[in-house]
């Protein structure tokens, strides 16, 4: 029985295949978001395009993102009608669907154990960190939209307003950010989640509002930041669940059957 209660606890491991049975994070998780961290935001620079930071916008018009973005855009200009439809509803659907597939883990999550709880919770928290970070770079990098920048390009939909930079892409950090923790939190789910998140940042291309390059900075950047997040704070998240669980007002929303599995202290996720 003791082998059967352990093989299904494991189901439930969202990282580094290891269960926070401390309230601080070991060394080693420190460690691996530091890496995480650190290859993130080096890569992110490595993108930035030549010029940046100064006073006049950047216009990238050359080079191998600027002739893929024109590729791709003539190539979905050259489509049917209803593509251009297809691409204006897909881009913003993928990054829905991700988000909802957050929200019934989630859900769910509230009778399979503390430590999921928290890794959704911490899911969003990471996300939006990134985001907000790529907020501060674009306002730093001041990179012009490719559908501004390049003459003569038709898209498929409206190019967003002047001063609405394009380096890194939103869309992609948000995406990067829930399929990537996603995958950390419930990796069954990773085959899906993964892959949606590719299809949201390529259909950002597609759609004409980003270069490429835009692109992979975004998943990148959305990526580490949400990974790194997850890792760290996992074992501090599950004691604070816990500990909220506690709170009649607040027991419903963090673990659904908390009056039975309530315990006193953590031993991992539950069953």
């Amino acid at each position: 029985m003791a082998k059967r209660v352990k093989s299904d606890s494991m189901q439930n491991i969202d990282l580094v295949g290891q269960q926070p049975a401390q309230k601080w994070p070991s060394l080693g998780r420190v460690l691996v978001s530091l890496a995480l961290l650190v290859a993130g935001i080096g890569s992110v620079i490595g993108l930035i395009p030549d010029g940046a930071g100064g006073a006049n916008p950047i216009e990238v018009t050359s080079g191998t993102s600027a002739a893929t973005y024109r590729l791709v855009t003539d190539l979905a200009e050259e489509g049917p009608s209803w593509l251009h439809t297809f691409v204006e509803l897909a881009t913003e659907g993928t990054v829905v669907l991700l988000v909802l597939m957050l929200v019934a883990i989630w859900w769910t999550g509230r009778r399979r154990g503390a430590q999921i709880v928290a890794g959704t919770v911490l899911v969003g928290a990471g996300m939006t960190t990134a985001y907000l970070i790529s907020e501060v770079i674009k306002v730093a990098v001041n990179e012009e939209r490719p559908c501004r920048a390049l003459p003569g390009v038709e898209i498929a939909v409206a190019c967003p307003s002047v001063g609405d930079w394009s380096f890194p892409s939103n869309h992609s950090v948000i995406a990067a950010g829930l399929a990537v923790g996603l995958a950390l939190v419930a990796p069954r789910f990773a085959l899906l989640t993964l892959p949606l998140a590719a299809v949201a940042g390529a259909l950002r291309v597609v759609a004409g509002v980003h270069y490429p390059h835009d692109v992979l900075a975004g998943i990148v950047l959305g990526g580490t930041v949400t990974a790194a997040t997850v890792i760290i704070l996992t074992p501090l998240a599950t004691h604070l669940v816990r500990w909220l669980s506690t709170i009649r007002a607040l027991r419903f929303l963090v673990l659904a059957d908390a009056p039975r599995t309530a315990g006193p202290g953590p031993t991992g996720v539950g069953r």
